[in-house]
């Protein structure tokens, strides 16, 4: 091995790593060089090595919205089913307005 794929580790977080490196073989076709290698280049994540060897990518929010209180987030939530329930209303309400229409001039035209 070369000085640069050589991993500095401390005495406390060496079984830990060790750990990792075995779980990421268990789950992977890795072996231990390759595990360590890409332990070290996810920052000692071992979920992000797993979820990278699955091809699995972490999940970015859109339009994260922050929370400021209890009451902020329940009203929001509250308009958000509204919002849905008036929309759903209308279009059928729309369709029940065309259903009519044609029948109406269905009965005309006999």
């Amino acid at each position: 091995m070369e000085n640069d794929d050589v991993i500095q580790i401390d005495s406390s977080n060496l079984s830990e790593t060790k750990d990792k490196i075995e779980m990421i073989i268990r789950q992977t076709d890795y072996d231990e060089e390759t595990a360590r290698k890409k332990l070290t280049e996810y920052n000692n994540d071992y979920l992000k090595v797993i979820k990278s060897y699955f091809g699995i990518e972490d999940k970015i929010k859109e339009n994260p919205t922050k929370i400021k209180s209890l009451n902020q987030e329940i009203y929001r939530q509250i308009r958000h089913k509204m919002d849905y329930s008036i929309q759903d209303y209308n279009k059928k309400q729309e369709i029940k307005l065309q259903d009519e229409i044609s029948k109406l001039h269905d009965r005309d035209n006999l």
